[in-house]
């Protein structure tokens, strides 16, 4: 059975979010070899990019509060209030490379046991296709394309061509079957 994953599964694996244990016990499937993970190659990407994004981001944030902070010392009103906003600069700095350590292992992981789409010059053409459509953003369009181009693939039987956003679902769902 094939099981479609993108980038917010990655996310919710990485970040350790609400749907986390969701998605280990669906790694922990595709591993014990129950079911097939499939996912596009730019859902392996994007995370990663979102991380470089979002730590280059809480290290601006913590140089600023770090100026801040050092001001707000020369006060001495503040100095016992201010060991408490240090705890949250340094969980900035903690929590990037926590987050960064995780996506290399999952990245592992996945890269050992999850079938990759391959971003290909058809899949970019379609996905330009799909945008205005679908009303998707280019990153979902490219998933999309992904999704839709590797079901044409191994599901001919469901003669995939564009299909509406609901409609994908059945598509999915058929072809997990």
């Amino acid at each position: 059975m094939n099981v479609y994953i993108e980038t917010n599964f990655v996310l919710e694996l990485v970040f350790q979010q609400e749907q986390f244990v969701s998605c280990e016990q669906i790694m922990q499937l595709c591993e014990d070899g129950h079911i097939k993970l499939v996912m596009p190659a730019y859902s392996l990407a994007e995370p990663h990019e979102k991380l470089s994004r979002q730590a280059k981001s809480r290290k601006d944030l913590q140089q600023v509060l770090d100026t801040e902070l050092r001001q707000l010392a020369r006060t001495a009103s503040y100095t016992t209030r201010i060991n408490s906003i240090q705890d949250i600069a340094s969980l900035l700095v903690q929590s990037n490379e926590d987050e960064r350590q995780r996506f290399v292992q999952y990245r592992v992981r996945l890269l050992k046991s999850v079938e990759v789409i391959t971003l290909t010059a058809d899949i970019l053409t379609e996905a330009a296709i799909y945008e205005d459509p679908y009303d998707l953003k280019p990153q979902d369009a490219l998933v999309y394309a992904s999704v839709i181009s590797h079901l044409r693939q191994h599901h001919p039987q469901y003669h995939v061509s564009s299909i509406g956003t609901q409609e994908i679902l059945t598509v999915l769902i058929l072809s997990m079957n």
